[in-house]
């Protein structure tokens, strides 16, 4: 498993590397902890300085997007002590792992980004908010970008809910789709606490129009975690899927919501997740993980 972790100096980070302990990882992975130093664009006396500045390139996409800024490897002082600080850290928490460290400097979510497509991430693990300084249930921009743009799956971690070494509280957000069902698999796969519990939750405006399609699905996915020794309950509410699945988060004390990146809608409605998975990730209480995996196995069209 190949597990890039965003590094922006703040305490973010480091409840994302404390969370580490509750994901599930396995003990044998490649970890790439990434700082990016912010660029800001200089003044330019000329065009000819600016296309010296700017990455060169004659395509298509660089004439309808934003020129990238070309990245480059920052050497400072603290950035070389926070980003060794940090790998010492997930050393000693995780000795098997084979962990890197880099440096760059530019826009801060597309480097991470294109950082993560480049080198093959399978995850990228951030921290909600980073230092934007903005309270704690608002989800920074940075994050946002990565939640809705990356390749992979996405963490995004939101403070320590949890003590040390107790059992984990998942919750999988159901909507009938592969994609969900994709979830339920990640989560089967991984290694948890004995004792953890997954509640699977599906929230449907209208349950009555199939609810024995919607309860086969669900028995699906509630049988595929209990092979895994996972304790694991359900909840079928009719209603707003995007205010109950984070109030049922929060009033069952989940340490993370697991969701399956959206695969319907619009080429645009792909790019913002979906309208329910936005809003999971940005209002939820605790660490969201965007699952973006292929499932296997039956599902319904609920």
């Amino acid at each position: 498993m190949k597990i890039l972790i965003a590094h922006d100096g703040s305490s973010g980070v480091d409840e994302a590397i404390s969370d580490l302990k509750r994901a599930g990882l396995p003990r044998d992975a490649d970890a790439l902890l990434i700082n990016v130093k912010e660029l800001w664009l200089p003044h330019f006396a000329s065009k000819n300085e600016i296309n010296e500045f700017v990455t060169p390139s004659n395509s298509l996409a660089a004439q309808t997007e934003p020129a990238r800024i070309a990245p480059t490897t920052v050497a400072t002082a603290e950035a070389v002590d926070v980003l060794h600080s940090a790998a010492e850290r997930l050393h000693s928490m995780f000795p098997d792992w084979k962990t890197e460290t880099l440096e760059l400097s530019g826009s801060a979510a597309r480097e991470i980004l294109q950082q993560a497509k480049d080198w093959g991430a399978d995850i990228v693990i951030l921290g909600a908010n980073g230092n934007t300084g903005f309270k704690q249930h608002i989800l920074g921009s940075v994050a946002q970008k990565i939640a809705n743009e990356a390749d992979c799956s996405v963490r995004i971690v939101r403070g320590e809910f949890w003590k040390n070494g107790s059992p984990s509280r998942l919750l999988i957000a159901l909507d009938g789709t592969a994609s969900a069902m994709a979830a339920v698999e990640e989560v089967k796969h991984r290694m948890w606490t004995m004792g953890s519990e997954v509640r699977l939750v599906i929230v449907q405006d209208n349950l009555q129009n199939d609810f024995a399609s919607i309860c086969e699905y669900v028995e699906d996915a509630k049988k595929r975690l209990i092979a895994a020794d996972l304790s694991v309950s359900e909840l079928i509410e009719n209603g707003d899927p995007k205010q109950l699945i984070v109030s049922a988060a929060e009033e069952w004390g989940a340490d993370c919501i697991f969701l399956g990146a959206n695969e319907h809608g619009t080429s645009f409605e792909k790019l913002l997740l979906g309208g329910v998975s936005t809003a999971v990730v940005s209002r939820a209480h605790c660490t969201v993980e965007i699952v973006r995996k292929e499932a296997t196995g039956t599902t319904q069209d609920v």
